[in-house]
């Protein structure tokens, strides 16, 4: 297939249409995905991103035609095991994504693959579930004594080495710890300053805490909150919240995703039918709710009130800014930050709003990286991939090293700490935060 120019208006997205049988069906997709790879086989536009495109390039250099159609169909699977539906090969490079004819959404063919995978059954399926079962391991995790457990075992190497053996989890990989006092259990909603809807955004908001922020790391939250405080903002806890399905979609798990959202949506749509910005601090949750679960479920008028009334907690506080309604009083300066903008924000087409909000500050130099950090969910602390999740992000932790900063930061917590672990010795006195956590620093509030 020759390659032509590709469109130049705006990538739209098609449903995605998992309930129809003829989804699964596995002849079908391998033809769809022979289709799609001979496009991407002559355009190689892509070969930066992540570990698919080589592995699909090398597939075709390496087979008797040195095309597509010498590729066994079998091998497919390891192009669409390296994918993790970081969604930037649509969103950014490809040119040949709706509208234009060819039609190519990369991400959501592997999603299709990832499903007909799930229903068969994978050599690792027992470990994927197990990885990507966010808020019951939090539960489990967070009961007292436990948790001590739990945390002091991810630090022993001869619990890590089994680990590896029996669940398939790196013994190197950076693992996140429990918090003591999960966020939901100790956050506390604050209605009492005036509500000041601005003309772009309203003045309270509801907060989905995340299985992360709510089990890992709640200082995050915690932060927010005093942001929120400081600006008078009106805020109320989500007053009842399960996963936001994210990780069961990245394996394939679509009737897992559906259950979560049969628990999430009714409790979120009356926030949203009440007039709240509903903030999530982790992106890929957010993206779950503006992108992927409208996709899932189209013809869901509370799940569209939803997608409205999302926000990435930068993007709320910037727009709040715009309107006059944002303290731009900072007395605390944060020098020079090396900011990495994850994957699930920036195909959210929002711009770089952690950006604009950390540049308010006086006294400060933002240098912006704009690559994939190679963490990505659970696969970058799987024993198969963990080696390639640190080759992708090779170009991410020398940026941040050569920009020789007091602080390195990601709205992605994994990516974070991915990075942290990356840089090695070369992070010297940099120090890893959250940008939530430096803006809050910014405002001189107490930690």
């Amino acid at each position: 297939m020759t390659v032509r120019e590709g469109s130049l208006e705006a990538p739209t997205r098609h449903p995605i249409d998992w309930q129809n049988p003829e989804y699964y069906d596995k002849g079908k997709a391998f033809a769809e995905m022979e289709r799609v790879f001979d496009i991407c086989h002559g355009c190689r536009r892509c070969v930066s991103l992540c570990a698919s495109f080589p592995t699909l390039f090398d597939l075709v250099d390496e087979s008797s035609t040195m095309e597509v159609d010498g590729v066994k169909k079998e091998d497919y699977w390891k192009v669409v095991d390296q994918c993790y539906l970081c969604d930037v090969c649509y969103m950014t490079k490809c040119p040949y994504v709706p509208p234009h004819p060819w039609n190519v959404d990369f991400p959501h063919l592997m999603l299709r693959a990832k499903a007909i995978q799930h229903r068969e059954g994978t050599p690792h399926k027992w470990r994927d579930t197990q990885l990507s079962s966010t808020d019951r391991n939090g539960k489990l995790a967070t009961i007292p004594v436990v948790v001590q457990f739990v945390n002091a075992a991810a630090k022993m190497k001869p619990m890590r080495a089994l680990g590896e053996k029996v669940l398939g989890v790196d013994k190197d990989a950076w693992l996140p710890e429990f918090a003591a006092k999960p966020f939901r259990k100790h956050a506390l909603s604050n209605m009492t300053p005036p509500v000041k809807d601005g003309t772009r955004t309203p003045g309270k908001v509801a907060i989905f805490s995340t299985c992360y922020m709510n089990y890992n790391e709640p200082g995050i939250g915690h932060d927010l909150l005093k942001v929120l405080d400081h600006n008078s903002i009106a805020y109320e806890i989500v007053e009842k919240e399960a996963c936001c399905g994210m990780p069961k979609l990245e394996q394939g798990d679509l009737d897992a995703v559906a259950a979560l959202k049969d628990k999430n949506v009714p409790v979120l749509a009356r926030y949203a039918r009440e007039g709240y910005a509903i903030l999530t601090p982790i992106p890929s949750c957010t993206l779950m709710f503006k992108q992927e679960l409208p996709l899932m479920f189209p013809a869901d008028a509370d799940l569209k009130a939803i997608q409205e009334a999302m926000f990435d907690p930068f993007e709320y506080l910037v727009l709040r800014n715009k309107d006059g309604l944002l303290k731009n009083e900072f007395p605390t300066a944060l020098g020079k930050v090396s900011y990495h903008i994850p994957c699930h924000s920036r195909v959210q087409n929002v711009g770089q709003k952690t950006r604009e909000a950390l540049e308010l500050v006086p006294g400060t130099e933002v240098k912006v990286i704009e690559r994939c950090s190679g963490h990505a969910g659970t696969y970058g602390v799987k024993k198969e991939y963990h080696a390639t999740a640190m080759k992708i992000g090779r170009p991410v932790f020398r940026q941040v090293a050569e920009f020789e900063p007091n602080y390195f930061s990601s709205d992605c917590a994994l990516a974070g700490h991915h990075i942290e672990q990356g840089l090695g010795e070369d992070k010297k006195n940099a120090q890893l935060k959250h940008p939530l956590t430096l803006l809050r620093m910014a405002y001189g509030l107490p930690d």
